[in-house]
């Protein structure tokens, strides 16, 4: 007798989306490593060849591409640790969070709007794909319908008032 473990489809739509986005990060990841560890070196040791370095732009730029591939190495790194802690327990059942497809009226351009709220590495303003860390997005965390949420922009108040709301719970089920 085999054990069939069933899991929920909010488990495996929320660990999809975050294989996806890993998955792409990793790739970003194995193209600055082989930069790091194949490509600048002999950029740097061509350019140490070519002599003084206090004038030397070639080895400049190679140093200074170094130091942005490290820092973005990092960043990287980072972020794939921080996606690996998130938990779809943890999102709202009935507010506005990670993955939530929201419609909005917005006043200010007297026209609905409907955005997904998504995470950075996914955002895509033009398809109304919005970034939970984005004003807009931080605006509607959280939020019900029939709340209204106030986007603090340059060129002044935006007021959103949640109209319809699907979350990550409700596409799972």
């Amino acid at each position: 007798m085999r054990l069939r473990i069933e899991f929920p489809k909010l488990f495996i739509i929320g660990r999809a989306m975050a294989e996806h986005i890993k998955k792409r990060l990793q790739e970003e990841i194995d193209l600055l490593e082989h930069e790091l560890k194949h490509e600048l070196p002999k950029e740097i040791k061509v350019a140490v060849a070519m002599g003084d370095l206090s004038e030397n732009a070639e080895y400049h730029m190679a140093k200074q591409r170094q130091t942005f591939v490290q820092a973005r190495l990092s960043m990287l790194t980072q972020r794939m640790s921080e996606l690996s802690l998130v938990n779809m327990a943890n999102i709202p059942r009935d507010k506005v969070g990670l993955g939530s497809s929201v419609t909005v009226f917005d006043g200010s351009k007297d026209e609905k709007i409907e955005y997904r709220l998504v995470t950075s590495e996914e955002s895509d303003v033009t398809k109304g794909l919005i970034s939970t860390t984005s004003p807009i997005g931080r605006a509607l965390l959280n939020k019900k319908v029939g709340d209204v949420a106030t986007v603090v922009t340059p060129g002044g108040n935006r007021e959103l008032e949640v109209l319809k709301l699907t979350t990550m719970h409700d596409e799972a089920e």
